[in-house]
């Protein structure tokens, strides 16, 4: 199935839209930016949390503080997934809106997670941490999901729902059933936690999805995939949640609260 967004693509470097497959090539070192913009961006979006930025430090508000920049300057994209600072988390912007075309190479942005961050923040499910915030929201469909308190999140979600009930019945297939939101695991094939483990992404219905796992790799490439339509897109952007079809590694099912990199 094509989606309307996705027909704009077509053309790009002279590929089709679905299923293109992208140049091999070796990632590049990204170096991030310095780190108060981002640091700044994660006070504003998380007040609750945080105080402030106080130099090289991200001051929470208990008193805790963490260093923005590990010093240790550019890194490949191995490292910018596997050892992140918090400055790292915004090497590679999120854009929101309809994509102007597919991501480049590990153009993953969002992926990029400092874990002890997220894990001070919403709590480390592997004591019960999270699922004490945990609360239902209604999907569509009937039935409910289970999200965090924390930061509002289960707040949000009730209003994407309230927002994608608005659209057309012919979306709706791809959003029932809820393929999930809650799970204390780490991020298939790895051992870095995933967003779900905080109770702060939610997939929707896998019938329509998309995931890069899934793909047949053509010279070492990732070929891309999407068949759900920017509407849907659209409404989690809204409220808070990035989307998981603007990776180079896709997960087109994927949605996870990130308000900073939507700033």
């Amino acid at each position: 199935m094509r989606v309307p967004w996705a027909k704009r693509l077509d053309g790009v470097l002279g590929l089709p839209a679905a299923g293109v497959v992208l140049a091999l090539a070796v990632a590049p070192a990204v170096a991030a930016d310095p780190a108060t913009g981002g640091a700044e961006r994660l006070v504003q979006a998380y007040p609750a949390h945080l105080s402030g930025v106080d130099g090289n430090d991200l001051v929470w508000r208990d008193g805790t503080r963490m260093a923005v920049s590990d010093g240790t300057g550019a890194k490949d994209f191995d490292a910018l997934l596997d050892r992140p600072d918090i400055a790292d988390m915004f090497a590679l912007p999120y854009r929101p809106g309809p994509p102007a075309a597919q991501p480049a190479l590990n153009e993953d942005p969002g992926r990029i997670r400092f874990e002890p961050f997220f894990r001070k923040m919403y709590g480390d499910c592997t004591r019960g941490e999270v699922k004490r915030h945990l609360r239902a929201v209604r999907w569509l469909g009937g039935g409910t999901v289970e999200v965090t308190t924390v930061n509002g999140v289960a707040d949000r979600l009730e209003d994407v729902v309230r927002d994608l009930a608005r659209l057309p019945d012919t979306l709706k297939p791809f959003l029932v059933p809820s393929a999930g939101t809650f799970n204390c695991r780490p991020i298939a094939g790895t051992k870095r936690w995933s967003m779900h483990a905080y109770g702060a992404a939610i997939d929707i219905g896998t019938r329509f999805a998309d995931y890069w796992r899934w793909a047949r790799p053509s010279g070492g490439a990732i070929p891309y995939a999407n068949r759900i339509p920017f509407e849907i897109v659209e409404v989690f952007e809204r409220h808070g949640f990035i989307w998981g079809g603007k990776w180079y590694h896709y997960d087109t099912m994927h949605f996870e609260y990130r308000p900073e990199l939507l700033r």
